[in-house]
């Protein structure tokens, strides 16, 4: 029996856990609504100068992402290990040094493989049947999703039409694994927000989507320049792809000295990826040339890291 001293001590633990209890959703609120909306991952495109020296290989990307860049999150080009999509000796090399370091596969992004945009039947189907390779590829690797190119040659319907069969095909294939296949803003029509995003709507399914590159909106060059002759508003552009974005593309050429990107605002095109209800990752892509790929790399981390 409990003693009236005893009674009014339990009376009064009780009442203090009531009250904290009462507040649990408040503070797990508070804790969520601190929780960064991206998380941020790396590109390997951003060491693409070291792969094609020979200075670094595939293999060395996963340690390197971690003990260089403290980021545990890593997206491939299938171009650095073109050859090993069905190796499974390799692929469990890879896994292993993932293993070993803490690393996420995300995605593979996936060129030289034939356009899901071909107006040619024969092509595109073949350029589908190129991709199936990697789907399983990614899915092996623990990756959620492959990145892909709507390219063709054609009016904008003709493209828009065959890249619809094209996806459709490869996205009925890729979802048997969850596989997410997405396309980027990635020159030509693809790089027309509005063409891209009505693409999506055509295609109307959920494991296909889109990866906004804050930098790729340059939809004609100058014959035989890097100079862009026709681009299109990165900010709209990305506004229009969000809804369907799987991931974005951070891209960076140059910085300030306040560390901020040169060519892209990113306060304001963080709100617009922000504002879209998006949740995922923010992937580095440096491509500048006034710094080494490292510290280009470290630049933009720390602006990301700042938009948190």
């Amino acid at each position: 029996m409990l003693t009236p001293t005893n009674r009014r001590s339990f009376l009064k633990q009780a009442a203090t856990v009531t009250a904290t209890t009462a507040l649990l959703p408040e503070v797990l609120a508070d804790t969520m609504a601190k929780k960064p909306f991206f998380e941020i991952s790396l590109a390997e495109w951003s060491l693409h100068k070291a792969l094609f020296a020979k200075k670094i290989t595939n293999l060395d990307f996963p340690a390197l992402a971690k003990k260089e860049f403290g980021i545990g999150a890593v997206e491939y080009v299938n171009q650095f290990f073109k050859d090993k999509a069905q190796d499974t000796a390799y692929l469990n090399d890879l896994l292993m040094r993932c293993k070993d370091n803490g690393i996420k596969n995300h995605l593979i992004m996936i060129d030289g493989e034939g356009s899901l945009g071909e107006i040619d039947k024969a092509k595109r189907d073949k350029a589908v049947d190129n991709h199936k390779k990697w789907v399983e590829c990614a899915n092996y690797l623990g990756c959620k999703t492959i990145r892909v190119n709507a390219y063709g040659a054609g009016t904008a319907e003709e493209v828009a039409k065959a890249a619809v069969d094209g996806l459709v095909t490869l996205g009925e294939f890729a979802k048997k694994t969850g596989i997410n296949v997405i396309v980027e803003n990635h020159g030509g029509f693809s790089s027309n927000g509005q063409w891209l995003s009505g693409l999506m709507k055509q295609v109307g399914m959920k494991n296909v989507g889109t990866l906004p590159d804050f930098g790729n909106f340059c939809i004609k060059r100058k014959p035989g320049q890097r100079e862009c002759e026709e681009s299109y508003d990165r900010y709209q552009g990305t506004q229009e792809l969000m809804p369907y974005a799987k991931g974005v593309s951070a891209k960076t050429y140059d910085f300030d000295e306040q560390g901020n990107c040169v060519e892209t605002d990113y306060t304001r095109m963080m709100k617009i990826v922000k504002d879209s209800g998006f949740r995922g990752y923010a992937g580095i892509e440096y491509e500048g040339d006034k710094l080494d790929e490292y510290e280009g790399i470290k630049k933009t981390k720390a602006l990301l890291e700042r938009m948190v």
